[in-house]
C-alpha cells in the first residue's frame, strides 16, 4: 500500500465438511479457526499469484526482500494441518485466509522436558542465516547460552570462514538460502572433508530441500523448525554436541543401564503389600 490504505485482521470459527476441507486444502474436516488478513493495496497480478508461496520468488528490488516470508507462512500452516488461500484484484487489494484445525483438547502445561533447566555450553558454532534480523537474534541467543558464535550471511561467507582455518564445533545453518548453495549443500560440502562434523539444520520451509534420510550412514541430521523457543534451541544443540561419534561421523554405541528404567517402573507400579 505505497499510498496508504486499510489493513484489516479478522478471526472466526468455521466448521468444514469433507468437500469444504478438500477445497480449502486442510487435512481433515471439522472445526477450524480462520485468520483473515486483508489490505486495500496494489493487489497481485494473476501471473504472480500462483508463484507467491515459492521460496525466493519476489517482485521486490534487490536488497528489499528475500521472498521467503510467504513460503515460511505456507510451511507453518501446512505443518499445522491447515490450509491457506489468497484472492487478489489489481488495484483493489488482497485477502489472505488461513484455516487452522481446532485443537481437540485444551492447551496442556509444558512438557516435563520444558521444565528442565536450560543448559548451554562453551563450544564454537558456525551460524549461517541470510536474514540479518534473524541472524542477530540467533547470535544473541547462542551467546546468552555461553557459546562462541561465527556468523555468516550465506554459504559463501561460511566457506570463507572455514577456508581461513577457523575452528568450530557445530554448523547451525538455515536450509533455504539464496546464493551459490543452500544449507544442505553447504553441510554436504563441509562434511565431505570432515565426516564427524556436527550439523543442525533450521528452516521455516524445507519441503523438497531436505531429503528424508541424510547421509552419515543413515544417521539423520536434526532439523529445528522455525519458529523455535530458546529452550528448544538449547536442548537440540546439546543433543548434537553431546552425541559421541567416530571419525566417520557414525554414532558410538554407549553403555546402557536398565537401572533408571527399573526404578521408574517401580515408582509407577509399586508392588502390592501382602
Amino acid at each position: 500500500m505505497p499510498e496508504g490504505g486499510t489493513l484489516t485482521f479478522a478471526t472466526r470459527n468455521i466448521q468444514l465438511g469433507i468437500p469444504d476441507a478438500v477445497a480449502h486444502g486442510v487435512e481433515r474436516a471439522g472445526d477450524h479457526l480462520v485468520i483473515e488478513v486483508a489490505d486495500t493495496g496494489t493487489g497481485i497480478s494473476p501471473s504472480h499469484l500462483e508463484k507467491i508461496f515459492d521460496p525466493f520468488f519476489s517482485t521486490k528490488e534487490v536488497g528489499q526482500g528475500t521472498g521467503l516470508g510467504l513460503s515460511m507462512v505456507f510451511g507453518f500452516v501446512k505443518q499445522s494441518g491447515g490450509g491457506i488461500e489468497v484472492t487478489s484484484e489489481q488495484g483493489r487489494g488482497t485477502v489472505f485466509r488461513i484455516y487452522l484445525p481446532k485443537a481437540e483438547r485444551s492447551a496442556q502445561r509444558a512438557t516435563e522436558e520444558d521444565d528442565l533447566p536450560v543448559r548451554g555450553g562453551d563450544e564454537t558454532i558456525l551460524c549461517v542465516e541470510d536474514d540479518p534480523t534473524i541472524r542477530d537474534y540467533v547470535t544473541g541467543q547462542l551467546e546468552s547460552l555461553g557459546y562462541k558464535v561465527l556468523a555468516a550471511a550465506n554459504a559463501d561467507a561460511a566457506l570463507e570462514i572455514v577456508n581461513r582455518g577457523t575452528a568450530f564445533d557445530l554448523l547451525f545453518t538455515d536450509i533455504v538460502m539464496p546464493g551459490s548453495m543452500n544449507g544442505r549443500q553447504l553441510a554436504e560440502a563441509l562434511m565431505a572433508g570432515r565426516p564427524a562434523l556436527r550439523v543442525l539444520f533450521t528452516s521455516g520451509y524445507s519441503d523438497g530441500v531436505l531429503p528424508a534420510q541424510q547421509g552419515r550412514g543413515g544417521h539423520g541430521i536434526p532439523l529445528l523448525t522455525k519458529p523455535y523457543r530458546r529452550s528448544e534451541l538449547a536442548r537440540v544443540l546439546r543433543r548434537c554436541l553431546d552425541l559421541q561419534v567416530d571419525f566417520q561421523g557414525d554414532p558410538v554405541p554407549q553403555p546402557y543401564s536398565v537401572q533408571p528404567d527399573l526404578e521408574r517402573f517401580l515408582r509407577e507400579n509399586p508392588p502390592e503389600k501382602s
